[in-house]
């Protein structure tokens, strides 16, 4: 083992609450690209940082091992909150602290460190906030792998920062560094109408689906007629909580319960809601977490595919064995997935008994019954 400071933080990152599999690592060349860039900037003017989208804590920690007084941490990911609490607790470090996206960045920060997310509007809502808030001397520096970043990157960031300069690739990685803030206007929600099912959806920037009914959470809802009675039911994953609202009308006496594990999926649940006059209660969950066992009579899921960037099944996997442990004996998990993964034998492994209720080119809904 090495005994530069840097490289020790890195050795002993972790992924942990997030899955964990030798394929997956807690940091990669756009983590260490940002901060050997960062690493002569804080040389010499060592300060508070702020940093946004640290998915393990690789950021956040390397940037106190360079020299930082003191880390502001955005996460939208509770997830990605857990995963850096457990790392600086493991590396014994306090000089960190965690912020809403609209007061992460201080006056004081003069270096912002950003993991650029792939979602344009998302990357447009954070370059916004994090302008309207920084000192005119701060720089920004943001960077991914090359292959899950586009030109227009470039563009979303120059609408509110002045100079927006592309550096050359290194390790299949490559950042944008962002000089000169603009004083512009935050992102506001999108609202969409889907007049079929009359229902209204309010997107902040950087959920999933946005302000459009994605193909699976219709097809749950083609389906919502044959949802068994329930007093209560939980929209897993929720997204927009689209489905949320689905449950609430068809039986308003019900309590209805959605938990995503991002923050933004639960404000735009939250907007939703109040866009189609139901009442949910929305939560930020790392799973079902929070919810007790045995305590749900139906749960509706559209799980996510991802990992991170990486196609991989273990959240879902995740997510069907946190579901049969809250449902009650007999209560019922609805779930719709892309077709070619075949999650049933998981599903009757993890639930109890599994019947495919609709299957197309793409998407298949099945119900599984709670041993």
């Amino acid at each position: 083992m090495t005994d530069a400071p840097l490289d020790r933080v890195l050795e002993l990152l972790r992924r942990r609450p997030d899955i964990e599999t030798p394929e997956l690592r807690a940091w990669d060349a756009a983590d260490r690209y940002l901060l050997d860039t960062a690493d002569p900037w804080l040389q010499d003017r060592p300060a508070e940082v702020a940093v946004l989208e640290d998915t393990h804590g690789a950021l956040s920690l390397g940037a106190l091992a360079l020299g930082a007084h003191h880390v502001r941490v955005h996460q939208d990911s509770l997830v990605a909150r857990r995963a850096l609490e457990a790392n600086a607790t493991d590396s014994g470090v306090t000089a960190m602290s965690h912020h809403a996206l609209a007061d992460v960045v201080s006056r004081d920060a003069r270096l912002i460190l950003l993991r650029l997310p792939r979602s344009l509007d998302r990357l447009d809502a954070i370059a916004r906030e994090v302008a309207r808030c920084a000192h005119p001397d701060a720089v920004l520096l943001a960077g991914n792998m090359v292959k899950h970043m586009t030109p227009t990157q470039n563009d979303v960031l120059r609408r509110s920062w002045e100079r927006v300069d592309v550096s050359l690739a290194r390790q299949k990685a490559r950042l944008l560094t962002g000089r000169g803030p603009r004083d512009v206007a935050p992102a506001e929600p999108t609202v969409g109408e889907v007049p079929e099912h009359g229902l209204r959806i309010v997107a902040l920037a950087g959920v999933f689906g946005g302000a459009s009914l994605d193909i699976g959470t219709r097809a749950l809802l083609d389906v919502a007629e044959q949802w068994p009675a329930y007093e209560t039911a939980i929209d897993l994953a929720c997204g927009t909580g689209v489905l949320a609202v689905a449950l609430a009308r068809r039986a308003p006496t019900a309590r209805v319960i959605a938990t995503d594990v991002s923050a933004v999926a639960v404000a735009s649940t939250r907007l939703t809601a109040a866009a189609n006059g139901v009442q949910i209660d929305a939560v930020q969950d790392d799973g079902l977490s929070t919810q007790p066992t045995d305590s749900a009579d139906l749960i509706v899921l559209n799980p996510p595919f991802h990992v991170g960037a990486a196609v991989h099944t273990g959240v879902a996997l995740r997510l069907f064995a946190e579901a049969g442990r809250v449902l009650r004996p007999g209560g019922q998990l609805w779930s719709v997935w892309n077709s070619h993964l075949d999650y049933a034998p998981a599903l009757e492994r993890t639930v109890g008994p599994t019947r495919q209720v609709s299957r197309g080119p793409k998407f298949t809904v099945t119900v599984s019954r709670r041993r």
